[in-house]
């Protein structure tokens, strides 16, 4: 998934380049007497684009004056009879738009452009609008045109069409069939004022003033108000993104199974980062479900506790260490074994060649023995600098907190950043020949990516391999709302590549001794249903764990609305006695310390 700063960062592009981001479409140079509805047409790219309008006409219902796209919306009062023309458009100012109200009859007149949010290079859908506008206004305080109802009854089940093969997939050509696929419906209200109400939150409130709900209250819901992600061809149809054209400061703080309560209405937008948006005028009451974060069991004293956690680039210039640890002595009950991922090195982003992480990691465990935890030790292996992706100059990495008075760890020295750990055997038994050490480091699979960082531990006399992976990240993947249908997941073959790795490290493990303990665990950015997984697990030497759940509490990430499964803790055959825990304590949260759910295993080697 994009980071945050990453996002941020394209933000600012858009609001610099915006221009870069749009396509022209040419055709004939001018059409006069043209409707809203023959501007949209009833396909999703307008048969006008290219040309100049004039005076069209509609009502304003939205006004935007902020961000890199500021202009108003129009919708004509008086629709025709298909259902697949959109009746509303947004007008491109580019500046504060002056001197226009909602409520406002107007005319308008300018270029048809089609718009793509993010670039075509994105796969995104592209945004109709009218460009280059002069407008006038011929009389005020109208009656906004009655919005249209999104409800359960009026989003079909079906998502998408599939995409044309003759034009790589792109669905933009084919005629709308509002009335049988979702993303049609929402493309043929385009612009057009639309309402919610009454509906859950399934997408908690982020910094960029948005949250995400849905208009089909049991889809895919689970316990705790969510919509679970289960199968690509799930995508839970009922979710649509909501933002407000009013102060941010009046934006709610919402949390996964809250309810905007009454109505929520506006122009129906579509942008970069989530597709379809109800830009609100109108905006819903919060109500809370006072959702709790959870706390998991403590362990036995036989079973061994080990858990995976992504930290979110934390650095010693962060101010949540007293919260992580709260995180890890209250919630996760201080885990034997605590896999740490995107731990960042001294002087976080900052670029002057440290890879050092001794002090993050300290600070740490400070604060876990403050909280009253256990006085952790720990174990990692420094990247070589800017060779393992994430924010330029942190050189995140994985790596182990261990409670010493539970386990032990197995040293094996000469592990660095390109020497890789083998599978040897000691007294018969599999052993690696560096502890801690990094597996595979210079093959192409982790190139620019996290490194998976193996160690070996001791608990009760039995050994077990502890593995910490990072795969490579979803960025570059085309959104469920691509016009691309279905969407291109080009990020899966670097991680396709990654779970080989390690699946064939953990065979040579497994063939050394049959019988080995080897957990395989950490931000494998891939779902418990992925072909990665499926490498990963290969034919009985891994298992992931998280199936061990109802397929309603697989999920440690909340993205775009849907709680998906990133996080996974995979198992070897000799490891049957086991519990298994989604501690939901930050994907759920508008106020999060992390982006995911760290996850916990049990067991009795």
């Amino acid at each position: 998934m994009p980071s945050k700063s990453a996002r941020l960062a394209a933000l600012t592009v858009a609001a610099v380049c915006s221009a870069a981001s749009t396509v022209v479409l040419t055709s004939p140079a001018h059409a006069d007497g043209v409707r809203i509805h023959d501007i949209q047409g009833s396909t999703r790219t307008s048969p006008l684009a290219g040309k100049q309008v004039t005076d069209v006409t509609g009502t304003v219902t939205g006004v935007r004056t902020y961000g890199s796209s500021r202009g108003f919306w129009i919708q004509d009062p008086t629709p025709d009879a298909d259902p697949a023309t959109s009746e509303g458009v947004f007008v491109f100012t580019g500046s504060t738009p002056k001197g226009v109200a909602v409520g406002d009859a107007v005319t308008v007149s300018g270029t048809v452009t089609e718009y793509v949010p993010g670039g075509t290079s994105s796969g995104n859908q592209s945004l109709t609008e009218i460009t280059r506008p002069a407008f006038t206004v011929l009389s005020s305080g109208n009656p906004l045109p009655a919005a249209t109802v999104l409800d359960a009854r009026s989003v079909p089940a079906a998502y998408a069409p599939a995409g044309d093969p003759a034009a790589g997939g792109s669905v933009n050509a084919l005629p709308l069939r509002p009335a049988e696929y979702a993303l049609d419906l929402y493309e043929s209200l385009e612009g057009m004022n639309v309402e919610v109400s009454d509906t859950r939150v399934v997408g908690a409130t982020d910094p960029y003033t948005e949250l995400w709900v849905t208009v089909k209250p049991r889809e895919h819901r689970n316990h705790r108000g969510g919509t679970v992600y289960g199968s690509y061809d799930a995508q839970n149809t009922g979710r649509l993104q909501i933002q407000s054209l009013g102060a941010a400061a009046d934006f709610p703080d919402a949390n996964v199974g809250d309810t905007l309560t009454g109505t929520t209405a506006g122009p129906l937008d579509y942008n970069q980062f989530g597709g379809y948006t109800l830009v609100a005028n109108e905006l819903g009451t919060l109500q809370s479900a006072d959702l709790a974060r959870e706390s998991t069991r403590p362990q036995h004293s036989t079973e061994l506790a080990v858990a995976t956690y992504n930290v979110e680039n934390l650095d010693p210039s962060d101010d949540t260490f007293a919260a992580h640890a709260a995180a890890i002595v209250g919630n996760l009950k201080s885990p034997d074994i605590v896999s740490l991922e995107e731990i960042q090195d001294n002087n976080g982003a900052t670029d002057d060649g440290t890879v050092a992480a001794d002090r993050t990691l300290a600070m740490l465990i400070d604060a876990v023995e403050a909280a009253g935890g256990p006085r952790y030790d720990w174990r990692s292996v420094d990247p070589a600098d800017k060779q393992d992706g994430g924010q330029p100059g942190g050189n995140i990495r994985q790596a182990f907190l261990f409670n010493p008075a539970r386990v032990s760890f197995t040293d094996r020295p000469g592990g660095d950043a390109t020497t890789p750990t083998e599978v040897t055997k000691v007294r018969g038994k599999a052993a690696l020949t560096l502890s801690p050490g990094r597996i595979d480091p210079a093959a192409e699979a982790f190139e620019d990516s996290r490194k998976p960082l193996a160690g070996e531990f001791s608990f009760r006399g039995r050994t077990v391999v502890v593995i910490a992976n990072h795969f490579a990240s979803k960025g570059g993947d085309q959104a469920l709302t691509s016009q691309y249908q279905p969407p291109a997941r080009s990020s899966e073959t670097q991680r396709h590549l990654q779970a080989k790795a390690v699946h064939d490290f953990t065979a040579k493990i497994l063939k050394t001794q049959k019988n080995a303990a080897v957990v395989a665990l950490g931000d494998i950015n891939d779902f418990e249903f992925s072909e990665t997984t499926d490498i990963l697990e290969g034919r009985g030497t891994l298992w992931s764990a998280i199936k061990s759940l109802p397929e309603s509490e697989r999920y440690s990430y909340v993205y775009q609305g849907n709680s998906q499964a990133l996080d996974q803790i995979l198992i070897t055959p000799s490891i049957r006695r086991f519990s298994y825990d989604s501690v939901h304590i930050n994907a759920e949260f508008h106020d999060q310390i992390s982006d995911h759910d760290p996850q916990i295993l049990r067991f009795r080697p």
